[in-house]
Order: C-alpha cells, then sequence, then structure tokens
C-alpha cells in the first residue's frame, strides 16, 4: 500500500476527488458535509488497475487548519496538489505548496478539478509555474471533473505511476508511527492511527509511546478497516493498544521502537528558504504529526539551533519547517544536522559551531559523527538514525575518533608521569583521578587507553617492571640491586640509602610493593634473600651457632641476628635452648 496526501482548495473539490475515485466519504465529520469544508483529516483508499492499493489523506485546505493539514502531511510520501479549474491557483495553494516544499516532498501529481465547469489549461500552467522551483517541479498533472468522471481513468493511471516509480519501503527500520489521530472504541479502549513510513508492526509488539514513560502493547491492528496481526510500511494503520488510557496519547505522540529513538529537545538544523536574518525568535516547528513552540538562535548563515518546548523522537536528516502562526505563514524548511548538539556556553561559541555544521548536510554519516563528537556510544548514534554498522568500539560500546584517541593516549601517559612527580611515594595514579583529568565519561575508557609500558594494578596505572612503584622509587631499588647483587647478605646503612632516595617512606612503598624485606633494626634486604640463606645454613654443621651462621653468609651480627630470627618464626630453622640453631627437614 502506499499513502498519497490530497491537498488543495478550502471548497469541496478536493475532498469530491476523493469521493469520485474510492467510492468512500473522506469528510468524518458532518459539519464538514453542512459547510463544504474539509476541517480535519479524512481518510480513504482504493485499489489501482495494476493492483496496488493507494490510501489518501484528504487534509484541510482553510488557512485556519493549517496544523491539521500539516499534520497530515508530515509523514506521508506523496501528494496530490489539487487546483480547481474556475477558481485558479489560490492564497490557500501557495501555502501548501511552501509546506510541502520545506518538507522536502518530491512525489506527486498535479490535479486540475472542475474541469466540467471552465477550461482546466489556465489553470493548469499556472500551477505548474507555481510548483516550478519547488521540490515538485515538474511532476505529472492531469484535469478530471469529478462529477462527470472525465479524466479519472487517467488519474488513475498517473496514480500507478506514481506509486510505481517510488523507492520500496523499509520494512526493517525501527517504528516511528506519529499518531494523527486518537479514539476509544467501546470494549477495546484506546486506538491511535497513523501513516507507518518505515517498519513493521505486530500485534502483542512492545512499544513506547512518547511522553507517557511507560511501554504499552499492541492488542490489535486494523489497516484498511481490515483486522491484521501484522502491517508493514507503507500504510495506514489504526493500532489498538492496551492499559493506555484515551487522554494520555494523542495528535502528535508517536509509537516507537523500544530503544530505539531519543527525544530531543535541541537540534541543530539548517534552513531552506529564508535567511537567518529574516527568522522571528519564536515559531511552531512541524515534523511528523507534531507541532510545538520553539526558540530560535541563529549559529550561521544558514544554521540554527532549535530550543523545544518539549522534546520530539527525531533523527538526523529529517525535515521539518517553522510556521509563524501570528502571521499565518510558513518560515522556512529546516533539515535536521544535529539531535544532541554540544552546549553553546563561550562568547563565539555559536559562531565556532556553524563553522563545524558548514560540514554537515544532514545524511547520516558514520565517520563523520565520530570525528564530530570524538568519543560517543554507538546506541546513542543509532538513536539518532546513524548506522553502526562495521564500527569497532574502543571499550564497551564506546566508538572513538582514531586521532583523538590516540591524543588521549599521550595525554594519559603525561597524566601518569605528572601524578608520580605529584606523590612520588604511590605506585601510580587511580584510574578514576585519570579518568576526571582527561574528561573521559567512564573509567573503562582510561583502561583501554593504558599500553605496555603501563598496566593497571589493583585500580592503578603503572609501569610495568617498577612493582607498582614511582619511577625514581624503582631505579633506587635497581641501583641497590646491582650494588649488593655480590654480597646479598649484606645490608646497607641508613644514610647509604638516603643517598639513594631510599628514605623511611621510600623503603616502606617499596616493602608494600614486595621488592624490599625489611627487618627489625632497619635492616633492608632483597625479597629472596631468606631463602638463599636458608640454602646456605643447610650446608652448615647442625646444630649451628649465630657465629657460624653469620660467618658463612659473610654478614654482620646485625643482619644475621634478624634474619635468624625470622627463619626461626617462619619455621625454617629451630632454636635451642643453649640458642644454636638447626635447620628444618
Amino acid at each position: 500500500m502506499w499513502v498519497v496526501a490530497t491537498a488543495g482548495h478550502v471548497d469541496h473539490g478536493k475532498s469530491t476527488l476523493v469521493r469520485a475515485l474510492t467510492g468512500m466519504e473522506p469528510d468524518r465529520w458532518a459539519e464538514e458535509r453542512r459547510r463544504g469544508m474539509t476541517i480535519d483529516l479524512g481518510f480513504a483508499w482504493t485499489t489501482l488497475p495494476g493492483g496496488a492499493t493507494v490510501a489518501f489523506v484528504d487534509v484541510p485546505g482553510h488557512e485556519r487548519f493549517v496544523p491539521n493539514m500539516l499534520a497530515g502531511v508530515g509523514p506521508v510520501p506523496a501528494v496530490l496538489v489539487v487546483v480547481a479549474a474556475d477558481e485558479g491557483w489560490m492564497p490557500q495553494s501557495a501555502e501548501h505548496l511552501a509546506a510541502l516544499d520545506a518538507l522536502g516532498v518530491s512525489a506527486g501529481l498535479l490535479v486540475v478539478t472542475r474541469a466540467d465547469l471552465a477550461d482546466p489549461r489556465m489553470a493548469l500552467t499556472r500551477a505548474r509555474e507555481e510548483l516550478a522551483g519547488t521540490s515538485l517541479a515538474g511532476v505529472e498533472a492531469v484535469a478530471v471533473s469529478a462529477v462527470t468522471g472525465a479524466g479519472l481513468p487517467r488519474l488513475r493511471e498517473a496514480l500507478g505511476r506514481l506509486v510505481a516509480g517510488m523507492a520500496p519501503p523499509v520494512v526493517d527500520a525501527p517504528v516511528r508511527l506519529w499518531v494523527d489521530r486518537s479514539f476509544t472504541v467501546r470494549g477495546a479502549g484506546t486506538v491511535v492511527t497513523g501513516t507507518l513510513a518505515a517498519g513493521r508492526l505486530r500485534v502483542d509488539d512492545v512499544l513506547e509511546v512518547t511522553g507517557l514513560g511507560a511501554p504499552v502493547r499492541v492488542r490489535g491492528l486494523q489497516s484498511l478497516g481490515v483486522a491484521r496481526s501484522e502491517v508493514s510500511a507503507v500504510a495506514r494503520v489504526a493500532v489498538n493498544l492496551r492499559g493506555v488510557p484515551r487522554e494520555r496519547v494523542g495528535r502528535g505522540d508517536a509509537l516507537l521502537s523500544p530503544g530505539r529513538f531519543a527525544l530531543s529537545a535541541v537540534w541543530d538544523v539548517r534552513l531552506s528558504g529564508v535567511p537567518v536574518a529574516q527568522l522571528p525568535a519564536t515559531a511552531m516547528v512541524h515534523v511528523g504529526s507534531a507541532q510545538v513552540a520553539v526558540r530560535l538562535r541563529p549559529l550561521g548563515v544558514d544554521t540554527v539551533r532549535l530550543r523545544l518546548d518539549r522534546p520530539l523522537p527525531v533523527l538526523v536528516g529529517d525535515r521539518a519547517l517553522l510556521r509563524d502562526p501570528g502571521r499565518r505563514c510558513v518560515v522556512a524548511g529546516v533539515r535536521v544536522l544535529d539531535t544532541d548538539p554540544p552546549v553553546l556556553r563561550r562568547r563565539g561559541a555559536a559562531a565556532a559551531r556553524a563553522v563545524v555544521l558548514a560540514d554537515v548536510d544532514g545524511v547520516a554519516d558514520l565517520v563523520g559523527e565520530v570525528r564530530r563528537r570524538r568519543l560517543v556510544r554507538a546506541g546513542d548514534l543509532r538513536r539518532m538514525g546513524v548506522s553502526t554498522a562495521g564500527a569497532v568500539p574502543v571499550a564497551g560500546d564506546w566508538l572513538a575518533d582514531v586521532d583523538y584517541w590516540a591524543r588521549c593516549r599521550v595525554a594519559l601517559a603525561v597524566e601518569v608521569e605528572r601524578y608520580g612527580r605529584e606523590r612520588p611515594l604511590e605506585p601510580g595514579p587511580p584510574v578514576e583521578v585519570l579518568r576526571r583529568r582527561l574528561g573521559l565519561p567512564e573509567r573503562v575508557l582510561v583502561v583501554a587507553l593504558v599500553r605496555a609500558p603501563l598496566r593497571v594494578v589493583d585500580g592503578r596505572v603503572v609501569a610495568e617492571g617498577a612493582g607498582g612503584l614511582p619511577v625514581p622509587v624503582a631505579r633506587a631499588v635497581d641501583r641497590l640491586r646491582v650494588e649488593f647483587a655480590g654480597c646479598r647478605f649484606r645490608a646497607p646503612e641508613a644514610d647509604r640509602l638516603a643517598g639513594w632516595g631510599l628514605g623511611p617512606r621510600e623503603v616502606a612503598a617499596a616493602v608494600r610493593a614486595g621488592v624490599l624485606l625489611r627487618l627489625p633494626g632497619n635492616v633492608v634486604l632483597l625479597p629472596g634473600v631468606p631463602q638463599e640463606a636458608a640454602r646456605v645454613l643447610a650446608g652448615l654443621p647442625q646444630p649451628f651457632t649465630v657465629g657460624a651462621a653469620r660467618r658463612a653468609l659473610d654478614t654482620t651480627r646485625r643482619v644475621a641476628v634478624p634474619l635468624l630470627e625470622l627463619l626461626d618464626a617462619t619455621g625454617v630453622t629451630r632454636r635451642h635452648a643453649d640458642d644454636s640453631r638447626s635447620v628444618v627437614g
């Protein structure tokens, strides 16, 4: 099925045309039929000679009902521009065309009605001139009379060509059904209708409703008056929602696939049709079936920031229009460039933002979005309408610009070194400290940046081979290890340790890191010395005295006594009553 909007005159010529094509009455209200004027959206459908089904959204023509008209054409991919032969091009026709052009509607037909009342050629020529230079320039034109039936077969054939030439719908896309009508059916509950432009709906689907704050379930579906278990785009669809009060959902809301759209109240957009200098400070923005008050902040020559009174589920590349209800005119068309723009705080930030947006065309571009944002979640991009297929996250679902990530890695090494100078006795900076210093949103990103010779140990980033020690302390320990390589059972005096930069606090840090061993009396040894001493002492005649042990180890009594006491305490040696010792086992 394809859905086509009919836009045109305020009189009944448009609705009469739809009635003649479909055999259905599009005007739902008695007041509409009494006044001969479409007030709200009407709906009808027909099957074309080639077998295709076309549904029509009949939109109001009167200037007082332009918001209703925009709610109807917003989600619809094609349009019939209807002009009466006996009245010609009218002011409301111009505003309808301006709205369609602003929304980028390019598929359509020009239909001149009432060909039985006047020669249609003059109206046709004028209408073609008006359409020239717009998104509907060059569309096929047909003159008809709904009363006599003249031209209706040609119109049906033209409709067949129109739908045959349109791009196939994307049925595997997430659902965003803009609601254009909401009502209650006795025994069924709340029903909403809309044009399903992409995706697929099924009975029992769970959806989100903008502004509701809770998931809803699809109780039933109808399309063109027939109950269905599944409806695919493009289609007019009525959705029966389970457990949703009628007053909680209405025109301008949207049914959404869960987690696939972000609600945004701040958009950066590109204008069409009017210079930035002519913009009002406030306007109404129309997108889908929604209309929301908006404040405008100029950025560049053709770029503007919009701040909406309530958030809407828009995507990068969406088209919308700005309308000034006071002047009752379309102000400009806009194309959404960014639905999650950065905050502008500093002087000159708006101009700088305009420079960035100058290279953005509103086409969802993964590489460009990641480059501009430097660091972004893949899920956030998908909710903006940007495909992340083939993207490789740096951590979790975080995507990073290559150059920015390389700068972060350099900055990480700089911050690790700086922290070591600031706190020389700590093994390295905590991951959380580095996260704050680098301005990263999550610790997992800091961990992902770490590369040799750095590593993460107990929540800190340390240098490999340093045992978790600051570099100056690690170097001092290495010096001790080299100088005492041939006399491992000797211990340096305190002043010598201090000369190497190993004061009490540094020694304590090295002991905590396991690279030094401290015995009573400030005896500092390398950690493997007790095991080596046990092997030497096992070669002595048993039992042995402290003196014999001191000579075998070639050390001093200052070292030998606390070392033997350590071996006693760990069960390596046994002390006898005469103060001699034996190696156990």
